[in-house]
């Protein structure tokens, strides 16, 4: 692969729904392996998943990053409907005080009367109090607000409070096949609840300086979680998001995080478009919104790529 001064790849085709990357291997020969792409690294072919007979117990993911607009709300949507697409059932925590997951899903959180913050801080409320369906079939979402900026400062007094959200979401997990977490750009109290309860976390990491900036303090707080509280927690991958392999800077950035993450750097990546912003504005989706863009066949390949990496780890 021969990376032009204009940006574009050299001895590639350009690139369709069919073919987001623009690769001689996804253009030329489906089937077989061996072409670079953007990571870098050899391109796996990653099946389309088997139908799903029987659903649940859930694998919970946490989406964190403390550094603020680098794709995870945009992640949890998009890749939660790409496997409710392949068949999955997909749960959504929102669990940032700013909602913007729901936003993202077409929900006004100042219009709830009962959120997160209700299902942690009130006994009596119950998971399925707070769940509402989505206009995604095989898609549900525990919803947020502002509320839940105060739960950080009222769990500090309770007792095991960073077990709070993996005791008040259980009930539900045995009747999804994934559990999404969205989390606050924070590494405070929520997100150590988060993680607390996560089999998985998935870092999604902008292609830009000051992003891989904060991924060492983040790894130090994984690391810390999987030793004082969560030892089943694994690293999921990082996802490269807003690529532009125009740009000397973003190519620099993504060979960084792969030099320096190995095989955990996810072979999926997410390019810069505007169609994503559309689809939020519509509180839909890019998979419904528009689903033969090229953000839309990036979200689908990387649900399976995760999907090949459980069932991996179940092997």
């Amino acid at each position: 692969m021969t990376v032009t001064t204009d940006g574009s790849i050299r001895g590639t085709t350009p690139a369709n729904p069919e073919n987001p990357w623009g690769d001689t291997k996804t253009a030329g020969a489906p089937h077989s392996g061996g072409v670079l792409g953007p990571t870098g690294r050899p391109r796996p072919v990653f099946p389309d998943p088997p139908p799903r007979t029987v659903h649940g117990p859930a694998r919970v993911v946490a989406m964190v990053n403390q550094k603020g607009g680098v794709g995870k709300t945009t992640t949890t949507i998009n890749l939660g409907a790409a496997l409710a697409e392949a068949g999955l059932k997909v749960l959504l925590v929102d669990f940032d005080p700013q909602g913007a997951l729901s936003v993202g899903l077409g929900i006004n959180p100042l219009q709830l009367d009962l959120t997160v913050y209700n299902l942690l801080m009130e006994r009596q409320i119950t998971a399925r109090d707070v769940l509402l369906e989505t206009g995604v079939e095989n898609m549900d979402l525990l919803p947020s607000n502002i509320d839940l900026s105060a739960a950080e400062v009222q769990l500090v007094t309770e007792v095991a409070r960073e077990q709070v959200l993996g005791r008040v979401i259980k009930p539900l997990l045995p009747e999804y096949d994934v559990c999404l977490i969205d989390c606050q750009p924070s590494l405070g109290l929520l997100t150590i609840n988060a993680l607390a309860c996560a089999h998985g976390v998935m870092v999604p990491l902008e292609c830009e300086f000051f992003a891989l900036r904060g991924v060492a303090l983040l790894m130090d707080t994984i690391i810390k979680v999987q030793e004082r509280i969560n030892d089943e927690l694994v690293i999921e991958g990082l996802l490269a998001t807003m690529y532009d392999a125009r740009t000397l800077h973003g190519r620099e950035v993504l060979a960084r995080v792969v030099e320096a993450f190995g095989d955990k750097v996810f072979h999926t990546v997410i390019n810069r478009t505007v169609r994503f912003p559309d689809a939020t504005v519509a509180g839909e989706p890019i998979t419904s919104f528009d689903s033969s863009s090229l953000g839309a066949s990036a979200y689908r390949e990387l649900a399976r790529e995760v999907l090949a990496r459980w069932a991996a780890l179940e092997r």
